[in-house]
């Protein structure tokens, strides 16, 4: 019996569909770029930074596996932020080279596009595992109380509470992520589950940036999930020994590289869901009384 169809197909021209030799040339043309910035997210807590609209960011495991929880915002305006459950939906639920990273409604566009991942070819495990998932999301304090009834601070919703205070933004304002390095997957009873990270020192996820972007990533206190984060009768030492850094590298592009290239703009939709805009409503009411 053949699979069932992708439930979202776009028609020719649509943003959805990527122009493989242009990102293609991106991943491949190292010689045409130039390290601009880099820095390194300790273990159990979390940094953010900003890259530029053509610029390319680099997340890479520097010293061992470890899986990043990832956000993103448009740089200037906060409200347009990664919405991975569409994301999810539009593209699948471990995404790789040339899916890209959607935003939020009522912007919907294209915020990033994968252009090389190092565990590409991982694929499918022996027991259905993926790698770099959106299927589940960050770690809480909250959740954490729920189960434990104890509070840890360094969850990684809490890591990017913190790295994202010096922009203006708030607990409010971080939502469902990228889960990178991460290999998750549903059991047979379809409830979600997570294993060891198999990203090795060296691996990298690489992204070119659609737009100007705020991002921010939290190295998750369970290291590389190879312990149980709970439910175990492992230590937090033991969890701590499974902790790696890991390091951020944005390079700028040579603009023979973007030649084409136009940061996405929103759906032109005006339709106002079926609602006349109160402007409308007041030309009509002046129209009528002259």
């Amino acid at each position: 019996m053949a699979n069932p169809a992708p439930a979202y197909r776009a028609k020719p021209g649509s943003p959805l569909n990527v122009d493989p030799a242009f990102y293609n040339r991106i991943a491949n043309a190292t010689d045409q770029r130039r390290l601009v910035d880099t820095l390194e997210v300790p273990i159990r807590d979390a940094r953010a930074w900003r890259v530029p609209a053509g610029h390319v960011m680099r997340i890479c495991t520097r010293l061992g596996p470890q899986v990043g929880d990832f956000n993103l915002w448009s740089l200037h305006n906060p409200r347009e932020r990664f919405w991975a459950s569409r994301t999810r939906q539009l593209q699948r639920a471990h995404v790789s080279v040339q899916d890209r990273l959607w935003s939020t409604l009522p912007y919907l566009r294209p915020m990033a596009t994968i252009t090389a991942d190092t565990l590409e070819h991982y694929g499918v495990d022996e027991d259905s595992g993926r790698v770099h998932d959106l299927l589940g999301t960050r770690c809480d304090p909250y959740v954490n109380h729920l189960l434990t009834g104890e509070d840890f601070d360094f969850h990684c919703h809490s890591n990017l509470t913190r790295a994202v205070a010096p922009f203006g933004l708030t607990e409010f304002d971080i939502h469902d992520v990228l889960n990178v390095f991460q290999c998750t997957g549903l059991n047979e009873q379809d409830q979600y589950f997570m294993k060891a990270c198999p990203a090795q020192e060296g691996d990298y996820l690489e992204l070119f940036a659609e737009i100007d972007l705020l991002c921010a990533l939290s190295c998750c206190p369970g290291g590389d999930l190879s312990v149980d984060l709970w439910g175990s009768d492992a230590t937090d030492d033991d969890l701590l020994a499974t902790c790696h850094p890991i390091g951020i590298e944005i390079y700028a592009l040579d603009d023979s590289l973007l030649e084409g290239w136009s940061p996405p703009m929103p759906p032109d939709y005006r339709g106002h869901h079926g609602v006349r805009p109160p402007e409308a409503d007041w030309s009509a009411k002046r129209r009528s009384c002259c």
